[in-house]
């Protein structure tokens, strides 16, 4: 141990201040002598000797105090961006001295040569009652060597400096400067990998359930697959069930990376798990509890050829208010359908098959939603049905997470509802065990709901709460940071409208220009790192939209990366200047690149499209559509090409763009804005001309809209004034918009304000239609 870095086995919880909460617990893990990877944390000491006391310490704490103001305020997020982007620059600059440098160097070479680690922050405060700072911070996988190592320890302390942390911390009033240590853990080479329960998160029955699959635990946690699904009985233990799942790849670890892997059907004809393991697995989940005083744990654990290790361990947030019943033995003919218990409780009703959301006028009060798979779109018909039955899906699929929020009792991963119940059929359903049973109108049990509450721990952050309103109007979030995309997820957001490429890109480039990579012949790299952060965002988001933006920085931003001096014009007015879609086509390298990211991405998940902004003419569109038609993106029919509404020419040109396969329209009302009016929102002089809600903007996007409505397509908002102002909300509804999107910390206020709009809209309609009968 040395004042910079300490070995797993030197830290207990008390010593989170120091190692951050993921260092502390995994060295709680450790001490309770528990089957942990080997690591070591690289302390707060070590950043703030770097950083703190480094070359740029005092700018970089004047500029924090700054962009703090700024997310404070919330007036000015561009400048909040800005100051962000120059404060990660900062760091990236600072410079690892030969002491620490050797010290870590040291400690890496102690786990083996050259061996592969799993490099993740654990900012100091980050798993406190209060904040816990969840998913905010950068991880980086697979990291071989000693440069390596380094930059993926920096990239983690850059992280404290983005515009979500910053205004998170300003939200909770947290004025102290922000202090990084940082985990190294040896990787293993996983064979099996999952997640355990010690106690059913669904129904808070005292059973432990395990999911697994092959290869990375990461398919299990971000619910690409159906995981093989065991449930333990903690006495003895014993196996009390088993349930297959269906996986048709896995993630492994490649030379350079994770590497996606298609499994065959001899690959998967046998359980992930055999007996044995299960038990194994079982038994580390309750030494984990045991240790923890009784407290309900969430395992994540991995075999290797040989051996089972535990590479995590947390408390269990939400379970049901008193444990339910675990299922009784019934005759077998009974049990129509089983499936995974996903939302505790238990009703009876007739059942309605529905195949897709535009089918849900057809559901009656209380009858049974039995469904495919759901999506948003199925809110609605959700909150009126007893009880929802799906096909498929597990146990953090959106159906499961949508029906625990509203309290619907839940079954799903049936694989077979839609065909075995029909129409009017009686049916209970026992969201607690994953049963359909045959009932009869005197028989079917009235709906019993069971409430879930939070489970407060000083290390785990506390559950969002459940949606009060639903809205026809579908409510995005704007997204820059795929570290952020899980805890946004989970949030009640129906997607992510704008996502946005330039911070993925300076994270994938390192703070280099693209044309610097490219003559150096670094393009796969680029692709690589670049689907990398795509596919985490889009899959913790699946199956709702991701409409990820194209590369958007402007001259003078792209001058600001390193090299970019060499490459960048010096423009006058970089915000009419040399950008986005004009670009493409001028330097189509870049373009190219991203577009096979994309192409990589939804070949696992088909949620992400694309979107291309700052459209000024037709034939610069045609143009672009051209490169992504000779792209493998051009063989895909599933995806949607969006175009950015920032430009007043889109009022005229909107049509002719539908008419060449555009998809939809998001209008960028800040942008739209400042061109409409001609002012700089920015400037102090001319601010107070700046207002979306001015008639000519208005008319703008409302000839928009129109237009959009009129030939079939969707049509959105980025933009803060739906969340601030209830009038701005109330003509984008009028106009028909189909969704808005707003930053994470809007989501809540903007579906609110939303939902009132379409309330008043409703009663309008009403006192109309009853105006005309009266005459």
């Amino acid at each position: 141990m040395t004042d910079y870095v300490a070995g797993f086995e030197d830290l207990r919880l008390d010593d989170a201040d120091r190692a951050g909460g993921k260092g502390a617990n995994l060295g709680e893990l450790v001490a309770a002598k528990l089957p942990v990877p080997s690591g070591f944390v690289i302390l707060r000491a070590g950043y703030e000797h770097a950083i703190d006391h480094g070359v740029h310490g005092r700018q970089l704490y004047a500029l924090h105090t700054e962009a703090l103001a700024a997310a404070t305020a919330r007036a000015q997020p561009q400048r909040l961006e800005e100051l962000c982007r120059e404060m990660r620059d900062l760091v990236h600059d600072s410079a690892i001295d030969a002491q620490l440098r050797a010290t870590v160097l040291a400690a890496y070479h102690g786990l083996g040569a050259e061996v592969p680690v799993a490099v993740r922050s654990s900012a100091v405060g980050e798993d406190g009652a209060t904040a816990s700072f969840a998913g905010m911070n950068v991880t980086v996988t697979n990291v071989h060597g000693d440069d390596a190592l380094l930059a993926a320890v920096v990239d983690c302390w850059a992280s404290l400096f983005t515009p979500r942390v910053l205004t998170y911390r300003a939200r909770r009033q947290m004025r102290q400067r922000p202090e990084m240590a940082v985990v190294v853990q040896r990787m293993v080479v996983a064979k099996e990998a999952g997640v355990a329960f010690t106690a059913d998160p669904a129904t808070g029955a005292d059973h432990i359930v395990i999911e697994a699959a092959r290869g990375q635990g990461e398919v299990v946690v971000s619910g690409s697959v159906e995981p093989d699904t065991y449930i333990v009985d903690p006495a003895g233990p014993t196996l009390l069930s088993s349930r297959r799942g269906t996986q048709d790849f896995a993630i492994l670890p490649g030379s350079d990376g994770d590497r996606r892997v298609d499994l065959t059907a001899a690959d998967t004809a046998a359980p992930v798990l055999d007996p044995d393991q299960v038990l194994a697995v079982a038994r580390l989940a309750q030494q984990v509890q045991q240790h923890h005083g009784g407290r309900p744990q969430d395992v994540e654990w991995v075999f290797d050829d040989r051996e089972l290790w535990l590479v995590q361990a947390r408390p269990i947030t939400t379970l049901p208010s008193r444990p339910q019943p675990m299922a009784t033995a019934v005759d077998s003919d009974e049990v129509l359908v089983r499936g995974l218990a996903a939302a505790p409780g238990v009703a009876g009703g007739p059942v309605r098959v529905l195949r897709t959301p535009a089918d849900g006028t057809a559901l009656r009060d209380g009858e049974i939603l039995v469904a495919p798979m759901t999506n948003p779109d199925w809110l609605p018909t959700i909150t009126r049905a007893a009880a929802l039955v799906t096909d498929s899906g597990g146990m953090t699929c959106h159906a499961a997470i949508v029906a625990r929020e509203l309290g619907v009792p839940c079954v799903v991963g049936t694989r077979s509802a839609t065909t075995t119940l029909t129409d009017g059929r009686w049916v209970s359903v026992d969201g607690g065990t994953g049963q359909v049973r045959a009932a009869t109108p005197s028989s079917a049990p009235a709906r019993q709901q069971v409430a879930v509450i939070p489970l407060r721990h000083d290390n785990e952050q506390q559950p969002v709460s459940p949606a009060t309103d639903i809205t026809a109007t579908r409510v995005y979030v704007n997204l820059a940071l795929p570290e952020v995309a899980e805890r946004v997820a989970a949030t009640d957001v129906d997607g992510v409208g704008l996502l946005r490429a330039e911070t993925l890109l300076t994270q994938a480039l390192g703070g280099r220009h693209p044309r610097d990579l490219i003559a150096r012949g670094e393009e796969q790299v680029f692709v690589e790192t670049m689907a990398s952060s795509l596919y985490r965002i889009a899959a913790a988001f699946a199956p709702r939209p991701v409409v990820y933006r194209a590369t958007d920085l402007r001259s003078n931003e792209f001058r600001a990366l390193t090299g970019g001096s060499r490459y960048e014009p010096e423009e006058r007015n970089p915000m009419i200047g040399y950008r986005g879609c004009y670009r493409y086509i001028r330097e189509p390298e870049l373009f190219r690149m991203e577009l096979a990211a994309l192409a990589r991405v939804r070949a696992r998940t088909a949620n992400l499209h694309l979107m291309i902004p700052f459209v000024r003419t037709r034939w610069e569109l045609e143009a672009c559509l051209e490169l992504v038609d000779a792209s493998p993106l051009g063989r895909d029919r599933g995806l949607h090409r969006w175009v950015m509404a920032e430009v007043p020419s889109v009022v005229h040109w909107l049509p002719e763009y539908v008419g060449m396969g555009i998809d939809g329209v998001s209008i960028g009302s800040n942008d739209l804005t400042q061109l409409m009016l001609g002012v700089d929102r920015d400037s102090e002089q001319c601010a107070e001309l700046f207002d979306e809600s001015d008639p000519a903007v208005l008319h703008a996007i409302g000839e928009i809209v129109g237009t959009a409505r009129r030939m079939g397509i969707t049509s959105s908002l980025c933009g803060q004034a739906p969340s601030t102002h209830p009038e701005f909300a109330e003509h984008l509804v009028r106009m028909g918009i189909t969704s808005v999107s707003v930053t994470p910390d809007a989501i809540a206020a903007t579906r609110r304000t939303v939902a009132a709009a379409e309330r008043r809209l409703l009663l309008d309609h009403a006192h109309n239609s009853l105006d005309q009968r009266l005459r």
